[in-house]
């Protein structure tokens, strides 16, 4: 895994669209790290986590994660209010964008 810093770096250098599609990227490898799904399996980004059987537990380790990877804080609002993966791209991708 690249380090945080170039990480972060890299995404600040990306035009809006390309950061994104590399945080979706991102984001569905961890949810299907922890749904035990295979990297060729398909993740609908605009159904609930809790509809695809993920756990509020589960769900604080992928925050987490991602907080680390990306170096940001991500208000469990967020998680709960809209619950989709999509939800959850568009607000990192803001996020990253206005640090």
């Amino acid at each position: 895994m690249p380090p945080v810093d170039s990480t972060i770096q890299r995404l600040r250098d990306l035009p809006r669209s390309e950061v994104a599609e590399e945080i979706e990227s991102i984001a569905l490898k961890k949810f299907k790290a922890v749904l035990l799904m295979d990297d060729a399996e398909d993740l609908p980004v605009d159904v609930s986590y809790f509809d695809l059987g993920l756990t509020s537990l589960r769900l604080t380790e992928i925050r987490q994660s991602l907080e680390q990877l990306l170096d940001l804080s991500i208000n469990v609002n967020v998680l709960f209010n809209e619950p989709t993966i999509a939800h959850l791209v568009d607000h990192l991708t803001q996020a990253i964008q206005e640090a």
